[in-house]
């Protein structure tokens, strides 16, 4: 290997969880790390169903989802709307008079 072109490994690297306040030490080229979530209140390893809202993302999902809903019934009231237009069928004097 070459020399002097590789970072410090620190095997004393404190990890501090952000949610719990969980610390603990493992190695690392950086001497200290933050994580958002650590193995002590991961739901997956606490068993627990949760969301793990990160800014607010899981709200705006659901909003989302929301606006979604609201949209599709007035669409789909509009679709009908215009489809029942288009099945009725106009006489040529009809279409004549549009022209």
């Amino acid at each position: 290997m070459k020399a002097k072109i590789h970072p410090q490994y620190n095997l004393q690297a404190q990890v501090v969880c952000q949610s719990c306040g969980n610390t603990f030490t493992t190695g690392s080229t950086k001497s200290s790390l933050t994580v958002e979530v650590c193995y002590k209140c991961h739901p997956l390893y606490t068993g627990e169903h949760r969301f793990l809202d990160v800014k607010g993302r899981v709200d705006t999902f659901q909003k989302k989802q929301q606006f979604a809903k609201q949209y599709q019934a007035t669409s789909s009231s509009k679709k009908n709307k215009k489809d029942k237009e288009e099945k009725q069928a106009k006489s040529l004097r009809e279409l004549l008079g549009e022209v």
